[in-house]
């Protein structure tokens, strides 16, 4: 006799349940397979959880979205904060402004190179720097610095900034519904193992092939082993 096996998917879950749910539906009561209250608990929990799973998968969709969304608004401040310092470095080295004041942005006055903004920690950190520094430095006298203008590179920072935050709601109210759903699946597990266990003991005096057709058509999953024999009607004879 193959061994079952209880489902591993949320869609294998959903079946299972349904089948039996269907299958007791069109049973007259004197030939309940399944019992009353069992039924009961399959419809209420098979209620709760598609509802949540439908939940689940509309945050998850929302989230992908948003972060198509937000990958491309983390690569513009990247970009713009990059593009300032580098026009920044280009123009102390031309000397239309003095090195030192390049502290004004915390950067080593003797190096021109851009920080690794490969992170979005970075990001946040050398963007502040970027518009403190150039803010601190038009206080003291110096001349902007445009293409980009402080103000373009502050657009794209606090856009970022912004977005960053509303990701976060994504990714908790993402992560709070997959919770709910690892706990519920548990529940589900429980009802289902019921409902076999219920299924088998009503079919135990059947032969082989018979039992073996019988629930499954009440939903429960057989598998052969490796070289197991399948059964067939020739079995029962």
């Amino acid at each position: 006799m193959p061994y079952r096996r209880l489902p591993n998917t949320d869609q294998a879950r959903l079946r299972a349940l349904r089948t039996a749910i269907l299958q007791s539906e069109n049973k007259n009561f004197g030939d309940q397979i399944i019992a009353f209250k069992t039924i009961l608990a399959a419809k209420t929990y098979l209620n709760i959880f598609e509802k949540l799973l439908a939940q689940y998968q509309l945050t998850l969709e929302s989230q992908v979205s948003a972060n198509k969304r937000y990958q491309q608004i983390v690569h513009n401040a990247r970009l713009y904060i990059s593009h300032f310092i580098q026009v920044l470095n280009l123009s102390v080295i031309r000397g239309d402004i003095k090195k030192e004041h390049k502290l004004f942005y915390q950067l080593d006055p003797n190096l021109h190179t851009v920080p690794d903004l490969s992170s979005e920690a970075a990001v946040i950190q050398w963007g502040k720097c970027v518009i403190d520094g150039e803010n601190e430095r038009i206080r003291n006298g110096g001349l902007p610095i445009y293409n980009p203008a402080i103000a373009k590179v502050k657009v794209h920072y606090e856009v970022f900034k912004e977005y960053k935050s509303t990701q976060k709601v994504y990714q908790t109210t993402t992560n709070r519904n997959w919770e709910e759903l690892v706990s519920l699946r548990q529940k589900g597990d429980e009802i289902i193992l019921d409902i076999w266990n219920q299924v088998e003991a009503k079919f135990k005096h059947e032969k082989p092939y018979s039992k073996l057709t019988k629930c499954q058509a009440i939903g429960l999953v057989y598998y052969y082993r490796k070289g197991e024999k399948e059964l067939t009607k020739e079995d029962d004879i």
